[in-house]
């Protein structure tokens, strides 16, 4: 299953955030892979395509970062995923 994750960084925890990230690297746990993480840097908000076979696995990432930053995370589709569903609709 493909996630989109997106996170905001209140500036009040800017650095404990960076300084978790040094320590981290922001690596995800085991059952996520990480496909691209992408950050605007300037207002601390950011988003990650990842991969994992089960959500309870985003959910243990996510709240390893809650305590410092807003996070967001929703399941997604990719263009063949959705092609697939959209077909199924249009048969109907």
């Amino acid at each position: 299953m493909l996630f989109i994750s997106h996170w905001r960084v209140p500036a009040g925890n800017r650095n404990a955030v960076i300084e978790r990230f040094a320590k981290t690297g922001g690596q995800p746990p085991q059952g996520v892979t990480t496909l691209g993480r992408w950050h605007e840097v300037a207002n601390g908000t950011g988003f990650a395509v990842s991969e994992a076979n089960d959500a309870s696995a985003m959910a243990r990432w996510a709240l390893e970062w809650t305590d410092l930053m807003e996070m967001d995370v929703h399941p997604a589709l990719n263009d063949e995923q959705l092609g697939a569903v959209l077909a199924g609709l249009q048969r109907k």
